[in-house]
């Protein structure tokens, strides 16, 4: 196993243990096993040799309730600055943000600060919570839930350069109980463990919403809080959009339910105490092209002569937060 990748999965195993999510050994190790031997990505190893040129360095302060900032510009000198923005370039595009490192500010395509700062109202204090997110990216937001009090943040995503950034980000703040896996929900066995479970930005990506919804149910224990973003178009509980081919130009998207049709889907499941937190347009201020992400975002996915439409002719993208109790 790639030393590196050994010790990340291994820190993560001890965390488990005297938890309530201990049962989780019981397929996790195989699993990251199986990862190891079948499942990298071609670079993957090239990446985790960047990773280890990353210098040692002893920041000044961690700020992770307000922002994900780990030290100052005064921590380090300008050699070790082009060093470390040099190497955090080489793991480009950089979708999911912002982080500050040392003063280097990575401007991510999103301002994933802008979509927690309009959850976090709404959501029940994760003090000494155990929370999972799910489809979590770099883990901008794991970062933020840590900052938020939780006792332990894990999060599970199979595309292999987030977990790189996300072990980036980490590299500079090591001692922290939080964790990165490389799995699928449909990986998952049902814990019906976690406090809390965070799901933003994946249920329209999946060709079976209600197993999917159902997979999120089966990780929280009986009482445990689901934190559920996507997409949505305006309607009644009956309106469910299926696009073409394309929406926003992404080609794996499935299902844009209502927020009164996602309700039900919830409540049909079993779900109780479910509340709408949040309707917001997406904004050209929260996702577009930087130095980090140069590729094309949100403007050139919009008709250039109706913003309110995507480039196919679908309403322009419009997300939902939805917060429910597994009963």
């Amino acid at each position: 196993m790639n030393n590196q990748a050994q010790r990340w999965f291994e820190s993560a195993f001890r965390s488990l243990l005297g938890t309530p999510l201990a049962h989780w050994l019981e397929t996790l190790p195989q699993q990251m096993r199986t990862f190891e031997s079948q499942g990298k990505h071609g670079e993957f190893d090239k990446w985790c040799r960047m990773l280890e040129k990353l210098p040692q360095t002893t920041p000044s302060g961690v700020n992770f309730s307000d922002a994900v900032t780990i030290g100052e510009a005064r921590d380090i000198d300008s050699y070790t600055e082009k060093q470390i923005t040099g190497l955090l370039k080489q793991f480009m595009p950089w979708r999911k943000g912002p982080y500050s490192l040392h003063g280097i500010d990575i401007d991510t395509e999103w301002r994933s600060d802008f979509k927690w700062d309009r959850v976090v109202p709404h959501i029940s204090d994760l003090a000494d919570r155990l929370v999972l997110d799910v489809g979590c990216g770099s883990g901008y937001h794991m970062w933020r839930m840590l900052g938020s009090g939780a006792r332990g943040v894990y999060g599970i995503d199979p595309t292999q350069l987030f977990m790189i950034q996300f072990q980036a980000i980490k590299h500079f703040a090591p001692d922290n109980n939080i964790h990165f896996l490389p799995l699928g929900i449909e990986q998952m066995q049902p814990l019906n463990a976690f406090d809390t479970v965070f799901s933003m930005g994946v249920l329209y990506h999946r060709k079976d919403p209600m197993a999917f919804l159902e997979q999120l149910k089966h990780q929280l224990r009986r009482g445990g809080e689901l934190i559920l973003e996507t997409l949505v178009v305006d309607g009644d509980e009956n309106t469910v959009l299926m696009p073409g081919e394309r929406y926003a130009q992404m080609r794996n998207v499935w299902f844009l339910p209502s927020v009164d049709a996602l309700t039900k889907w919830l409540e049909r499941l079993g779900f109780v105490d479910i509340s709408l937190a949040d309707v917001n347009r997406t904004s050209l201020e929260e996702q577009r092209a930087t130095e980090w992400m140069t590729s094309q975002s949100l403007q050139d996915f919009l008709n250039p002569e109706d913003l309110s439409l995507t480039i196919e002719g679908y309403p322009a993208p419009q997300r939902a937060v939805l917060i429910a109790t597994r009963k």
